[in-house]
């Protein structure tokens, strides 16, 4: 085995971008955490006046550890905060709750997008594991049929980010609107609420660049083996 500088060609610039946006959503939350929201409001006080409000009242809130690890889990309906959103009355604590309960109500409301992120996970987690090793396989013992299958099954996860970045930006249009209708920012904040946004959803485009550029280089790989 040799290392290959054309892999380097395809997947320089979608890892710079996931560097870039890395640092985007660190400093973008860094610098929303240390800016406290007029009302005080915490991000779980937040919650506990949006979720009702929305006809989500069956939606639990817990805990969960880390930083920036704050989901919807919509198997169980339940969001979880981590505690620099639950405790914190900043404003990137509203604009992270928003968001999450934006996945609860695309949740509620049968969001198409979502339901179809659902249905695949099942098949990305298996091509995960099996996608690589059937590359591998087929590309070293020249069994291009094998190989062309490995790629098949990495398509998966390209679909899966493909997928995501809809799910994830209709989430933050919905974090937005929930934060004016609930009287939750005013605008200087609204600003600072969408930056964060921003910088996540960037993260997402990030994914989906590296995904499809890996794909990229595994379909450019088998060409040339072809030739």
């Amino acid at each position: 085995m040799y290392f290959d500088p054309t892999y380097l060609i395809f997947l320089a610039p979608a890892l710079l971008l996931a560097f870039y946006a890395q640092f985007k959503v660190k400093r973008a939350y860094a610098t929303y955490t240390r800016v406290a929201n007029e009302r005080g409001i915490t991000g779980l006080q937040a919650a506990r006046m949006i979720l009702p409000g929305e006809g989500l009242g069956d939606v639990g809130v817990e805990g969960t550890p880390g930083e920036l690890t704050d989901h919807y889990d919509p198997r169980t309906k339940t969001l979880r905060l981590s505690a620099g959103v639950a405790q914190q009355p900043s404003v990137a604590a509203l604009a992270i709750v928003a968001h999450e309960i934006g996945h609860a109500l695309q949740d509620s409301q049968g969001y198409a997008p979502l339901k179809l992120r659902g249905a695949i996970v099942p098949a990305v987690q298996v091509s995960a594991w099996i996608a690589p090793l059937l590359f591998l396989v087929g590309f070293l013992l020249n069994i291009m049929s094998l190989a062309w299958l490995g790629v098949l099954f990495f398509a998966a996860s390209a679909v899966f980010a493909l997928v995501t970045l809809p799910v994830e930006l209709n989430a933050s249009r919905r974090a937005l609107h929930l934060l004016q209708a609930y009287q939750l920012t005013d605008g200087r904040e609204l600003q600072g609420a969408k930056a964060v946004l921003d910088a996540a959803a960037l993260t997402y485009v990030a994914a989906l660049a590296q995904t499809l550029a890996t794909l990229l280089y595994y379909v450019t790989l088998l060409g040339r083996r072809n030739d």
